[in-house]
């Protein structure tokens, strides 16, 4: 691993953290109401992607546990098709997928 992807890994997890903070005592149905929220959780959910993007090929392969192409896919969708987000499909992201995520950075991250 290249000692210049760890910022990269940790711009995730903090986005990760972030964006878990956002959703604490929310619901589903507050994206339906809360524009704000969606949009602060869709940025979040951007620099996740942004940063995977960013991390070298060659250590992306060395960390096969992380899901690097559906998190690089997934911020290309919000990112170029921002007009037609699946609110449905960003909630279970959050819900089933961030905190597995976040564990698995922080394991990372404590051995680089």
């Amino acid at each position: 691993m290249f000692k210049d992807d760890a910022p990269r890994l940790r711009h995730m997890l903090d986005a990760a953290y972030e964006a878990e903070v956002f959703t604490q005592g929310r619901t589903r149905a507050d994206l339906d109401n809360d524009r704000m929220l969606v949009m602060a959780l869709v940025k979040e959910i951007e620099i996740i992607g942004e940063a995977a993007y960013q991390v070298s090929a060659a250590t992306r392969e060395q960390l096969p546990d992380v899901p690097w192409e559906d998190i690089i896919g997934m911020r290309h969708r919000l990112v170029h098709a921002y007009f037609d987000i699946n609110l449905d499909i960003l909630w279970e992201t959050l819900q089933q997928d961030l905190r597995p995520l976040g564990e698995t950075l922080q394991e990372i991250i404590r051995t680089f």
